[in-house]
């Protein structure tokens, strides 16, 4: 069979790449290690992230399932704490429904934290007047106080202050903007 030139080349650079891939440096690796902090799979299926220098990691295979199952939680309670501004239809104090999980978060986290202080500052938007949307602001803070206390955090670790319409979020006179003024903004100091 005859070959190109142009066939032959091509044959030997690729017979050239597929040695230099399959040949080994020379270095060898101590202790079963990959140059990194983190073993991907351990024997028994489940992963040790390490955490520095002493070899002390934890590993997912020594956690009972109820354990993955508290540590899930844990990370999805502190996910909704991240979330401290709940916005309110026009002229009502009425908590959302999809606000009361992250409040529930909220009212946990202050329950297992009783030193922690949390500032409830409630919020309206421009229409109304001062003296109205000051009241409505305070009925808002504590509406979302109440729901804390019930859901088993302290009087004593809350302090409400009503804004009324005299801090916006967002400058400006439409449906949207009066939208995100409406709001209770929990402070935690």
């Amino acid at each position: 069979m005859k070959l190109s030139a142009q066939s032959k080349a091509f044959a030997v650079l690729l017979s050239a790449g597929l040695f230099a891939g399959c040949s080994s440096t020379g270095e060898t690796q101590d202790d079963g290690a990959y140059g990194s902090d983190v073993a991907a799979i351990d024997q028994e299926g489940g992963s040790t992230v390490y955490g520095g220098d002493d070899q002390d990691g934890v590993s997912s295979s020594a956690m009972t399932e109820e354990e993955r199952m508290a540590a899930q939680q844990q990370a999805e309670q502190e996910a909704l704490r991240d979330i401290t501004v709940f916005y309110f239809d026009f002229d009502t104090a009425e908590i959302k429904p999809e606000a009361r999980d992250v409040l529930v978060a909220h009212a946990q986290f202050l329950a297992n934290n009783p030193g922690q202080q949390v500032r409830l500052e409630g919020h309206a938007d421009e229409r109304g007047t001062k003296e109205y949307n000051l009241a409505l602001g305070e009925r808002r803070a504590n509406a979302v106080q109440r729901f804390l206390i019930v859901n088993g955090a302290s009087r004593g670790q809350m302090e409400t202050i009503s804004y009324g319409e005299e801090k916006p979020a967002v400058m400006g006179s439409s449906e949207s903007d009066w939208a995100q003024n409406r709001r209770v903004e929990l402070v935690f100091e």
